[in-house]
């Protein structure tokens, strides 16, 4: 077979014939071959992978050393012995050198191949002792990114006790080591992904041997302190320290500052160095230390140091200001150098030759982050000109330049100056990273970003500000259980209570994050909302399911153990309290999800020809809504309409929600990203439009026609779809992206869209009409063309279709012959997702929620008159979604206060105002998925005000024990981080005030912002630099 292999690779047969024998060898494998035969193809095939001229080559080694290998595993694993495996690493193959990538990626790939077998264990043994030879070669960023790779997988190889914190500093020192030569883009992003990857394996050694992080720092500091002229070592460093735990700041600045045998000299080359970090586009965290050891200095009172650095570095870190990626993280340490530097105006004078061109530039851009930065760029100019004053021939052209813009109070300036100085005793300018960050005014917690996870973020924000949902979360008892449900409750319970400003849900994100989403990546936050609710349906039916097949003596005594506060429910740790606590309040069997955001749609089909319809229930969790042809597309692409499998298939966890569109997710890339806005004098739609656009009559005719079980043969016909059980919260999603197949581009649809803070849906409850066919029908048809009955219909504004719904409803009615009863539910706003982005494919997640004060809804909105059911008058309502136009005015001083902005940490409080002007405001930021409630009619509620556990709707349900003693332990604990820090300022000298930031960081920025590279306002796309690596 090696024969015939290598006969085919000489051969100058096509490649399709190639790859057809080469098909034929690799099923061969399943046959039986000999130990000779076998060790003579992994031999060719090894030669192939390593010494292969061309990628083909390589690709056929790879496919057969993969098949055989399978299949002969015992034979594979003689070949590829330890011993074999040595000889690689010191040696080489070939003409290959002993430290060439595609050796590390041969025995990595042969690795997988291996793992279950008991050898090797040996060849991880070897490759211990020869990662750390390598490593002390330095080898180059392409090389160490394969090793990174091969020890990320097979944590064993990794060198452990004392070989492992050698292995950590020399691992140090080959990054300090990596330079950049790269003069394009490309490249340069290629350089930074290599060193975040090997700076990733260092992040998984410090968190799996804890012991090696602080003697990894110490060679950090030896190597940048390093005084030797003829070394420079890399700005790559700076990748390291976003994974040095903030909490650490403290206790590391004071023994380095106090360190009598750090000598001054080193002092200000690693400072130095530290301030060069500013420039690393991914680097977290470095201003934070930076500030940090400038403040440690002047606690030791080593102002030759400060001096010295500060006029050397002062003038690079303000050029940074010009990179928004790292904009603002060099102004928090141009702020605290210009600041504390109040003997001479030196410093200050250095920089003001490149004010004027920086502010220029900012105006000039009008991006709102460009703005808001320009702001607090000016208040640092005011407060430097206030307190060296005198100089008229170099502020006046500044002043010329600023004079638009507001100037901060005598009185403010004069405090941030006086808490600024090296020797006050209240050192605590741009300090908010050091200092602990309690709650902010809106008393609600933020949730952290823990790397691309804005997407949850916002969704369990929105989900904890359904009030009633949480309330039957949290009244829930789930002692014992270790459930997804259980975890969500867990996260609601902290988002209450806890004493945190932010809260870090990573137990919850690992176990909500569906599988195909890929760590730290960019997710769609819809498709999440979907999986999370399916997940929490389908394990409350397992749960029902067990339930059922125990003794039903079981059952009684799990339903003495209901009241929360009883002893007893605290000690019986069963999976099926779930199940036993909501049947308290749903005798119906229908699980939580189902009863909170489950609602049904009837979809029917009228044959135009003999008049039998033929209809199907679905349920739904929420409805994705497209855009109207006319509003998304004018010559661009046309949007997609929604078509039954759309509008069927994305109804949420209780039909397989999963398989809905994926509107924004990041995993599905497109080939081209286009950004067109679209002028139109057409007013802009509304949110009831698109839901009647989703409602709407459909025409099957043509290619799309409809195989009538009654005719026997494919006939024109009506579809039509009706909401027939209202779901307590309605969730909307707009479909916001447009596709043209052709020029294969996909776009973000940036319209408008008015979002009233009422509405009612029309749902129907209708007598049973007289069916031609089974309620299971078959299959629809999906994606039919569009007739022009049908455009005529859909692209009529929600006026003018409610004015002739009404008459073609009655005209329905009669000739029907049976009588259809439609009920406008009425619905108020309660959330909104916001996307932030020009593309579909990227961008940011925040949330606003409305502010609710006791029951989430029991009263009517002002200027929502109380509904009453109109099927009583004997009328039929409206068959139309319409909007209501509340009474939205609030008493002056509270407006601001009805509704809450989430953007990660930051809590904000916001108005409806700024929710329904977002898009007109910051033309990127889109409204995406909408929740409403439902606003109960005058008593249709059979438990009204009640939760699961008969606590009223109007009060938070108490927290259980195990809830109470979890929160009081993890407020404990942050009072203890509050406590040490006080102690540890106490120690240092009068003038330091440096203290810790409990939970991490998250560099989140106002809306449109995720990460280090935002702004505020609207920003969140656009970004044409690696300010998009980071989300």
């Amino acid at each position: 077979m090696d024969k015939i292999l290598e006969g085919l690779i000489s051969s100058d047969h096509s490649a399709p014939v190639k790859r057809a024998i080469v098909k034929k060898v690799v099923e061969a494998a399943e046959n039986d071959v000999t130990e000779e035969q076998c060790r003579a193809l992994f031999t060719l095939t090894t030669r192939l992978i390593l010494l292969g001229d061309d990628p083909f080559q390589k690709q056929i080694g790879l496919q057969v050393l993969e098949a055989y290998a399978r299949y002969h595993r015992p034979e594979f694993e003689l070949f590829f012995s330890k011993d074999f495996v040595l000889s690689l690493l010191q040696q080489g193959y070939g003409e290959l050198k002993h430290g060439d990538p595609a050796i590390v990626d041969y025995i990595h790939c042969c690795l997988r191949l291996l793992i279950s077998c008991p050898s090797v264990l040996d060849t991880f043994s070897v490759i211990k002792v020869e990662v750390l030879r390598m490593v002390c070669e330095r080898p180059e960023p392409a090389l160490c990114v394969r090793i990174s790779s091969l020890l990320s997988d097979f944590m064993q190889c990794i060198p452990r006790d004392k070989s492992g914190i050698l292995f950590c500093q020399q691992l140090v020192r080959t990054i300090s080591c990596f330079q950049c030569v790269a003069s394009e883009e490309r490249e340069l992003r290629e350089y930074v992904s290599q060193v975040t990857k090997v700076s990733t394996l260092l992040q998984n050694i410090w968190k799996a041997e804890p012991d090696t992080l602080l003697l990894s720092l110490q060679e950090v500091f030896a190597i940048i302190s390093s005084t030797d002229p003829s070394f420079d070592p890399s700005i790559a460093l700076a990748s390291l320290v976003q994974h040095i735990p903030v909490q650490m700041i403290t206790v590391l600045i004071k023994s380095l500052t106090t360190d009598q045998n750090v000598k001054d000299a080193t002092m200000t080359k690693a400072l130095c160095r530290m301030i060069d970090w500013l420039s690393w586009p991914l680097a977290q965290h470095v201003d934070t230390w930076v500030i940090a050891l400038l403040r440690g200095l002047a606690a030791v009172q080593k102002f030759t140091i400060l001096i010295d650095v500060t006029l050397l570095k002062i003038e690079l870190v303000f050029n940074r200001l010009w990179y928004p990626l790292v904009r603002q993280g060099a102004l928090a340490v141009l702020s605290h150098m210009l600041l504390s530097f109040q003997h001479s105006p030196e410093a200050f004078h250095l920089i003001v030759p490149h004010v004027v061109p920086l502010v220029k530039s900012l105006n000039s851009d009008g991006l709102p982050t460009s703005q808001a930065f320009l702001l607090q760029f000016t208040e640092l100019i005011h407060c430097m000109m206030y307190q060296y004053s005198g100089f008229p021939d170099l502020y006046d052209h500044i002043l010329e330049a600023i004079k638009e813009l507001p100037k901060p109070s005598e009185e403010k300036i004069k405090l941030v100056l006086n808490q600024s100085a090296w020797t006050s005793q209240s050192n605590s300018f741009a300090s908010g990273l050091l200092r602990p960050a309690g709650k902010s005014e809106t008393g609600k917690t933020g949730l952290i970003n823990l790397g691309n996870t804005c997407y949850m973020n916002s969704i369990i924000q929105t989900l904890f500000m359904a009030t009633d949902f949480r309330r039957h979360v949290l009244s829930l008892n789930l002692n014992g259980c270790n459930t997804l449900m259980k975890k969500l409750q867990l996260l609601f319970a902290f988002l209450a209570h806890t004493q945190r400003a932010a809260y870090a849900p990573r137990n919850f994100l690992e176990a909500s994050r569906p599988p195909w989403f890929n760590v730290g990546s960019q997710q769609d936050c819809s498709e999440y909302l979907r999986f999370l609710l399916e997940r929490l349906h389908e394990e409350e039916k397992t749960l029902h399911v067990l339930q059922s097949a125990k003794p039903k003596v079981v059952s009684l005594a799990n339903t003495i153990s209901r009241d929360p506060t009883s002893p007893a429910s605290s000690k019986e740790p069963q999976d099926s309290d779930l199940v036993e606590a909501e049947n308290q309040s749903a005798d119906d069997g229908r699980t939580l999800i189902e009863r909170m955001f489950g609602g049904k749609l009837i979809t029917g089909i009228r044959c135009m020809q003999c008049n039998c319809i033929s209809e199907k229930e679905e349920p739904f969790t929420d409805l994705s809504l497209a855009f109207c042809p006319s509003a998304s597309s004018q010559g661009s692409p046309k949007a997609e309409r929604p078509s039954e499998e759309a509008k069927l298939l994305c109804q949420g966890s209780v039909n397989g929600g999963s398989e809905a569109p994926e509107s924004g997710s990041a995993s599905s890339a497109a080939p081209n990203i286009q950004y067109e806005p679209v002028m139109t004098t057409e007013p802009p739609l509304a949110v009831p439009d698109l839901v009647n656009y989703f409602l709407a009559p459909e025409i099957l005719d043509e290619d799309n026609a409809y195989f009538c079980e009654t005719c026997i043969s494919l006939q024109r016909a009506e579809r039509t779809m009706k909401v027939v059980s209202a779901p307590k919260y309605l969730i909307l999603t707009l479909l916001r992206f447009s596709y043209d197949a052709k020029s294969h581009i996909r776009k973000k649809i940036l319209d408008s869209v008015i979002i009233p803070p009422a509405l009612r849906l029309p749902v129907y409850a209708a007598s049973t009409p007289v069916h031609c066919s089974s309620t299971n029908s078959s299959p629809l048809q999906v994606d039919s063309p569009e007739s022009s009955e049908n455009l005529a219909k859909k692209l009529k504004s929600s006026q003018e279709e409610e004015e002739e719904g009404k008459v073609k409803m009655d005209e329905a009615e009669v000739s029907e012959g049976s009588e259809t009863w439609v009920q406008s539910v009425p619905y108020m706003l309660s959330s909104v997702v916001v996307h932030s982005g020009i593309s579909s494919e990227s961008g940011h997640y925040y949330s606003y929620g409305r502010n609710i004060n006791g029951a989430d809804g029991m009263q009517c909105p002002g200027g929502l008159p109380p509904t009453s059911d109109d099927s009583a008058n004997g009328q039929a309502a409206s068959s139309l979604c319409t909007s209501e136009q509340a009474d939205v005015s609030a008493p002056s001083g509270l407006e601001a206060k009805d509704w809450l902005l989430f953007n990660d940490s930051k809590v904000t409080f916001t108005s409806l105002q700024s929710v329904q002007n977002i898009t007109n405001r910051f033309p990127k930021d889109t409204a995406y998925v909408l929740m409403y409630r439902k606003q109960e009619l005058p008593g249709s509620g059979r438990n009204e005000g009640q939760t699961a556990n008969g606590m009223r709707a109007s009060a938070e349900p108490p927290l259980q024990k195990e809830l109470l003693d979890a929160i009081i332990e993890d407020n404990k604990l942050f009072l203890q981080e509050q406590e040490l820090s006080a102690r540890t300022q106490a120690l240092q000298a009068a003038s330091s005030s440096c203290s810790f930031r409990p939970n991490g960081s998250d560099d989140n920025n106002p809306p449109g912002s995720c990460g280090p590279s935002g702004g505020g306002g609207g920003g969140g796309g656009g970004f044409n630099t690696i300010s998009r690596l980071v989300f």
